[in-house]
């Protein structure tokens, strides 16, 4: 037990083969920001995290009230944008398990991490609940152009079976909820999310299939809805949104394609979508060759978008399957931007319900049709 009291320490601290145990973290830990260049490494080279779990069993994670855990990240993300190019993704996670069955996380506040904050992968069984996350570099209440350089601030990453992070906050820098590789049976519920985007992605090769985001609150954030592909040949299906409610997206409010990112120095290379695209002339977009199949986005309500309510780009011959657009409505969107910027690459898209506006590509089965 971490009593109600602050306590300052540096990284790199690895727990292993835990076996029921419980962790209370009742006070503040604030993770080094001094000296960043002797944090704990792996290898001489690789930063360690602030705290990592090796295959746990059986593990609680909790606060008598809500304790905070502070990464300081600040120091870690540098100067906005010289700080990326300084460090890249050298940066240690706030809290992760590699590996681990049967795990609770609760009552916990995660700050500042100085890059993702929550990393769960090849888990089985694992619930959230009652966490909230933040990573900011002031306390505007948007993501401009500023904020978004603390890159990497991701918030619940997982990959593995049997998830459920529900009743959670997270205001962040990058995707709000990533499910990443190889993933299956995973429900996120009654959240309230800002940041890049309740995200599948970015895949590569594998499947991700059977996973649920519903009763989620998205004020002022960048993206929304966000799934994506960094490489050929993975599969992402069955797949629900419902009840999405995103207000003033100051980005594409829903993306499904290929990962809009760079991963390298060079901004605005196409890895495999440029983050320039499509704003910067010569910056490209290329669908690559996964598909999606069984996607349904239901109830969904996008309020006040700045740009147009979003892109749907598959790759022609791995032809999006079988996406049902359910009340799908854009209220108040901007002028000369109301239609979907793209959508192609789609085999039996179909629009119901209120669904407006009704992406080009799919087939008008609603009531205004």
């Amino acid at each position: 037990m971490f009593p109600n009291k602050t306590f300052h320490l540096i990284g790199g601290i690895i727990a292993d083969n835990l076996d029921s145990i419980t962790i209370s973290f009742d006070g503040t830990i604030k993770f080094s920001d001094k000296d960043l260049d002797n944090w704990p490494t792996s290898n001489g080279k690789n930063v360690l995290p602030c705290i990592v779990f090796n295959n746990p069993k059986n593990l609680v994670i909790t606060s008598s009230g809500t304790g905070l855990l502070d990464g300081q990240g600040k120091k870690w993300w540098g100067f906005p944008g010289i700080g990326y190019l300084t460090r890249g993704e050298n940066r240690p996670r706030l809290l992760e398990s590699n590996g681990g069955t049967d795990l609770l996380v609760e009552n916990i506040i995660m700050k500042d991490s100085p890059y993702w904050t929550f990393w769960f992968h090849n888990v089985l069984n694992l619930e959230v609940r009652h966490c909230d996350i933040d990573a900011r570099r002031d306390e505007k209440d948007n993501h401009n152009l500023y904020d978004i350089t603390a890159f990497n601030t991701d918030g619940y990453d997982v990959t593995g079976r049997n998830v459920w992070i529900h009743d959670c906050s997270v205001w962040n820098q990058d995707d709000t909820i990533a499910v990443k590789d190889d993933s299956q049976d995973m429900v996120f519920e009654r959240i309230t999310a800002s940041g890049i985007g309740l995200t599948i992605g970015s895949i590569g090769s594998s499947l991700v299939k059977n996973i649920t985001f519903r009763d989620i609150s998205m004020h002022d954030s960048y993206k929304g809805i966000y799934m994506k592909f960094r490489g050929d040949g993975g599969r992402i299906e069955d797949v629900t949104y419902e009840n999405i409610y995103i207000e003033n997206p100051s980005q594409w409010p829903i993306w499904i394609g290929p990962a809009q990112q760079s991963d390298s120095n060079r901004l605005c290379a196409a890895h495999p979508c440029s983050i320039c695209w499509p704003t910067v002339p010569f910056a490209t977009c290329n669908a690559g060759a996964s598909s999606y199949k069984n996607i349904l986005l239901k109830n969904i309500t996008i309020v006040n978008p700045k740009m147009n309510p979003g892109v749907i780009f598959g790759n022609e011959t791995t032809a999006m399957e079988d996406i049902v657009f359910e009340d799908v409505k854009v209220v108040n969107p901007h002028k000369g931007k109301e239609d979907y910027y793209k959508c192609e690459g789609v085999k039996n898209g179909i629009a119901r319900g209120s669904t407006y506006p009704v992406p080009s590509c799919f087939e008008d089965q609603t009531d205004k049709r």
